[in-house]
């Protein structure tokens, strides 16, 4: 009775090892290797790698074609945030903007009056805070001192978002006008002289790729006295 036992137990484990091996075909579909791998589509394109190179990520073009980065290598420079294009009289100010029409550049364009070279007026004014909101957070500040003579100018000039309090022929009123202000609490006030305008124009221009950049060259090559610089 042992005996049969024994060779039971060992003909049963043969079987189960057979089984494991794949010698034995497959059952309700389910296969083990190697059978598996020898019924593998384009088996013979399969390729072992070790386990280094597979921890690396792939280079050259077939990264870059997953990535979206060029194939060599190298990215597209990032958009300028400002350029200028300057100086122009009325009337080439004139052609210039009509040759820009064709570019449908909305809002990403402006055009400036250049400063002269006399002084006009003084302003005072807290220098520009960089934002609407932080403009506001000024004047909120100034209306709890009780200072209510002020204008926050929002035009698309170098004062964008300055705070004017008031504007003076003469240098001398404009300094007893900040000496008040100090007295009321206003400590970042501070007293600039204006120039007068000048008969000369600029124009601006936001967000430029390579692209328009070479279309604003090709514009601006027909106009031999402008120039091209960057700007705030």
């Amino acid at each position: 009775m042992l005996k049969f036992i024994f060779w039971s137990l060992l003909a049963v484990n043969a079987a189960l090892f057979a089984y494991g091996q794949g010698y034995l075909g497959h059952f309700s579909g389910n296969e083990r290797e190697p059978a598996r791998l020898l019924n593998q589509l384009n088996a013979n394109q399969l390729t072992i790698v070790s386990a280094e190179r597979a921890g690396h990520a792939p280079t050259g073009a077939s990264a870059a074609d997953g990535a979206g980065v060029p194939v060599d290598g190298k990215a597209a420079p990032a958009p300028l945030a400002c350029v200028e294009i300057g100086s122009f009289i009325l009337a080439d100010a004139r052609r210039f903007e009509a040759r820009l029409a064709g570019l449908n550049l909305g809002d990403r364009q402006s055009r400036r009056n250049l400063p002269g070279t006399e002084i006009s007026s003084y302003i005072v004014h807290i220098p520009p805070t960089g934002s609407k909101e932080a403009a506001d957070k000024k004047a909120a500040e100034l209306r709890g001192l009780g200072v209510t003579n002020y204008f926050v100018m929002s035009d698309n000039t170098p004062m964008r978002w300055a705070i004017s309090l008031g504007v003076f022929k003469s240098e001398t009123a404009a300094q007893n006008q900040l000496a008040a202000l100090v007295k009321q609490g206003v400590r970042s006030a501070r007293v600039t002289p204006r120039m007068s305008g000048s008969k000369l124009l600029a124009f601006q221009f936001r967000d430029v790729d390579a692209e328009l950049q070479a279309n604003l060259e090709k514009i601006r090559a027909d106009f031999p006295n402008a120039q091209t610089h960057g700007c705030k």
